[in-house]
């Protein structure tokens, strides 16, 4: 990489301050990245190409507009301050908060370099869709979602969404169309430029991407593609979409050997899910303005689904509670990984009505591991998983006894199936058993196996 900055140049930001560059972080098309120290404080430089400079007439303006706006949400990397070299000011980029190192790159997930769950996974989708949601709601659209500019802790599942130099008001026309790929179809075909609607399209492809380790409409058709070009891709992206899944035109299914990791999970997930994507990839190329799932669909699904994982009680691995199979079949499906029938585990019915409306399902799995948040037990909290009120533990003294531990700051009250009452202190845990009855205050919530 042909660096831009040394070690030691100072650039400076509009109100004279300097920033001294410390290292190099990494390059991209548009420029380079640095870590910079502004007043003591370490910060991400972004450092443009000149040539970039000359082909993005607008930059400056969106940028100027951002860093008047302010972030739209905490997990934005958002422009904070424009920053200049020496007097001339020809070169100039910005500076912005530097990524944790616990983040890596969703690409990490296409090239099993990061092993992460589907926990993680189900938190990074909500956060995604609620951060675009935030970003939506001020008038703005992203423009270019896709791998390179998302970042996520495998550990947890928190998001960053960075390059947000791209962001610029909804309906205005800055000349960035986005990555390929990840573009809509009406986009790639010459019939709109990036808005709201299209974000919804790249937002859907990079969650199923996350999800299937995949891409939405790569199946057969790009097999049989002898040299993707880009009349090709046009095609494959643009004229002739076909989701790999769809239930009607199955000419574009994944072929076996070639496309293993969609043909491996799209049987994994809950119906509820692949119902999703079925929509978001079928009406949602056929009608950008009617089809396209919406950001808060999809936060309530990742709600849903993180709140369906547990544990093969045999070999271990991450499994999901379908509900829907469930009712149709008298059985979950066996295990993905070891092939053995899965035992129901656990489960809370909450009489939380937000869950219902909110996320279609007011049932949470109560795993080894498994933790409530606020949006479970209280209709008026925000959805977040930021922090839990309750956990499943095991006994110390017996580990197959599961309890539910008090993590909030209020006491709950217990309800035995005799009607006997036992209070529950922060801190305390309740063992669980069949007809056990939780009041957590403003929602109770009843336990079955």
């Amino acid at each position: 990489m042909n660096q831009l900055l040394a070690k030691g140049d100072k650039v400076f930001t509009e109100g004279g301050k300097s920033c001294i560059i410390e290292d190099f972080i990494g390059g991209g098309g548009q420029g380079e990245v640095y870590l910079g120290n502004l007043d003591g404080e370490q910060v991400a430089v972004k450092w443009y190409f000149p040539h970039y400079l000359q082909e993005d007439s607008t930059l400056r303006r969106r940028l100027e507009r951002a860093i008047e706006k302010g972030a739209p949400g905490r997990r934005f990397l958002w422009p904070e301050d424009l920053v200049f070299d020496v007097a001339e000011h020809h070169s100039f980029g910005y500076i912005m908060p530097l990524r944790e190192k616990r983040f890596r790159g969703i690409s990490g997930l296409m090239s099993r370099t990061v092993e992460t769950s589907f926990r993680a996974l189900a938190r990074g989708g909500f956060e995604l869709a609620d951060s675009l949601l935030q970003l939506h709601a001020q008038g703005f659209c992203y423009r270019d979602i896709s791998f390179g500019n998302v970042f996520f802790d495998p550990l947890t599942g928190e998001t960053l969404i960075c390059d947000n130099d791209n962001v610029d008001v909804d309906g205005e026309d800055s000349g960035i169309l986005g990555t390929p790929r990840f573009i809509a179809p009406e986009v790639v075909r010459g019939e709109a430029m990036p808005n709201i609607q299209s974000d919804r399209f790249s937002l859907a492809t990079l969650l199923f991407y996350m999800l299937m380790i995949h891409h939405p409409l790569e199946g057969r058709r790009e097999y049989e593609i002898h040299a993707l070009d880009l009349a090709a891709m046009n095609r494959l992206y643009g004229t002739e979409p076909v989701f790999i899944f769809d239930p009607v035109d199955d000419s574009n299914r994944p072929v076996e050997g070639i496309h293993d990791n969609a043909r491996i999970f799209w049987g994994i997930y809950p119906e509820f899910l692949r119902r999703r994507f079925v929509g978001a990839f079928t009406d949602g190329i056929r009608d950008p303005k009617g089809g396209r799932v919406r950001e808060s669909v999809w936060q309530g699904d990742m709600v849903r689904l993180h709140a369906s994982v547990f544990s093969c009680q045999k070999c271990g691995e991450e499994v999901f509670y379908d509900s829907e199979t469930l009712q149709k079949t008298q059985q979950l499906k066996p295990c993905w990984s070891c092939g053995v029938a899965l035992q129901l585990p656990w489960r809370i019915r909450l009489s939380n009505k937000s869950l219902l409306t909110f996320v279609g399902s007011d049932v949470a799995i109560l795993d080894l591991g498994a933790k409530l948040y606020p949006h479970h037990v209280d209709p008026e909290a925000d959805f977040s998983f930021e922090i839990p009120v309750a956990e499943v533990v095991q006994n110390p003294k017996n580990p197959e006894i599961l309890g539910l531990k008090n993590l909030s700051k209020k006491s709950w009250f217990g309800q035995k199936e005799s009607g006997e009452l036992r209070e529950v202190e922060p801190g305390q845990s309740i063992a669980m058993r069949s007809n056990l009855r939780v009041n957590f205050g403003k929602a109770t919530g009843d336990l079955r196996r």
